[in-house]
């Protein structure tokens, strides 16, 4: 189960095959600036292994972004994280520097959001980010987020929490 292709990106599901565009997007010292550490090769394997069982309990986890013609973009999806002591499914998204800038992040996690709407119908979505990440601020605001909140728990002192609420169907 993945969010529907958009104009310019497909969505399918990570395998061990992409470990090594993983590890130079989650070892990127620069797209990871607002995580305590780059991810080493070794933590880019767990990465993969954490959304492979996400999407075997869950059917969804973070999915491999790429263009209509297969080439690499990032990730994005949908995980539940832990806000102040509750659970909430949060929209991530990383984006490798040589396509930054040009929407795709946005273009993503609009069809996420509106996965987590329309298929999982769930009440809220959450973006949990680094208070200084304007970039990201910018995507979660783009896609109809505002502040919720902070987090204090999580291995960021203080974490702003953005979300929205989606209308309940009778």
């Amino acid at each position: 189960m993945t969010p529907d292709d958009t104009e310019r990106l497909h969505f399918r599901q990570m395998t061990i095959d992409d470990l090594d565009d993983l590890a130079e997007l989650l070892g990127d010292p620069a797209l990871m600036t607002f995580y305590p550490a780059p991810k080493t090769r070794d933590q880019a394997r767990a990465w993969i292994e954490w959304n492979q069982r996400n999407y075997a309990e869950h059917g969804y986890g973070l999915w491999i972004i790429e263009t209509l013609t297969g080439e690499f973009v990032g990730d994005c999806g949908l995980t539940w994280q832990q806000v102040n002591g509750r659970l909430e499914l949060e929209v991530g998204y990383h984006v490798r520097a040589t396509h930054q800038g040009r929407g795709l992040a946005t273009e993503a996690a609009l069809a996420c959001r509106d996965f987590a709407r329309d298929t999982l119908q769930v009440p809220q979505l959450v973006a949990i980010l680094h208070p200084d990440n304007e970039a990201s601020r910018r995507v979660a605001q783009k896609i109809g987020m505002r502040f919720l909140e902070n987090d204090l728990g999580g291995t960021i002192p203080v974490r702003s929490v953005l979300g929205m609420h989606f209308p309940v169907s009778l």
